[in-house]
Order: structure tokens, then sequence, then C-alpha cells
């Protein structure tokens, strides 16, 4: 699972919103997250752009683990989110992805966030995404 050790190496900015990260298969990749202090936009509630971030990281690493074992990279081409319900201070969260097609160039994904413990929807999201070797950017595994 190339994604998974991708992610271990080079993405900083996840573990600093603290995402956790889990690929079990080739496009199958879910995401956690703890609502914390860190993620507050006003007292108790979580800022839309924790799940706009967490939403960009399950489309785009169900995207990546999916061509990543043919050498290959993704970059975002563009990505849609809607918000459902709010988040609070010390709920879970959970993010799963769906690869919804696969071109020679372009993948496209869907996401749904829920709180852990309700199942409550909070976010739908879909992505494109752009395919590309790794060569590109002097990575080889």
């Amino acid at each position: 699972m190339k994604a998974q050790k991708l992610y271990e190496l080079y993405n900083n900015f996840d573990k600093e919103m603290g995402l956790i990260m889990t690929e079990t298969a080739p496009g199958v990749v879910t995401y956690e997250l703890e609502v914390k202090e860190q993620h507050l936009s006003s007292p108790k509630v979580g800022h839309g752009a924790v799940i706009a971030s967490m939403m960009d990281a399950i489309l785009g690493t169900t995207a990546l683990s999916k061509v990543c074992d043919q050498g290959n990279l993704v970059s975002t081409v563009e990505f849609k989110i809607n918000y459902f319900k709010p988040i609070f201070i010390g709920e879970s969260l959970l993010a799963t992805g769906e690869i919804e097609f696969e071109g020679k160039s372009l993948i496209i994904t869907t996401g749904r966030i829920i709180k852990k413990s309700s199942k409550e929807l909070v976010s739908l999201g879909m992505g494109t995404f752009n395919i590309y070797p790794m060569s590109k950017r002097g990575l080889f595994l």
C-alpha cells in the first residue's frame, strides 16, 4: 500500500490537522479526526475549513491509493463540497471515499464525512484529479 507510505513520509499538513489515514486496499481509504480546540472557529464549534480539509484529504488520497501502485500521483483539478451539520469540540469524524471514474489522465472520487458516534452526515464532496507519473516529482517507490 504505497499511498499509506507516501502519506507517512510527506503529508505534514494532514498530520498537523490531526487527521489519521488508513488505507486498506487500492481506492479504499478512511480518515478519522477528533475535533479539538485548534479546530474551532467559535466557542465549541469547528471551522468549516476543517471539514473542507478533511474532504480534500479523503477525495485526493482515495484517488492516489488507486493509481499509486502504477507509479502515479494525483493533483487536484477541482472539488465540490456540501455542508450539512456543524461539528463540535470532542466529536470524532469519519471520512470515506469512493472511486467514481478512472481514465488515463483523470480520476473522479466522491467522499462522505459522518459523525462517528451518531452516524449523522456532516458533508458530501466530489473531486476531479489529474493523474501523472511519480517520476515528475522525483519519487520512485
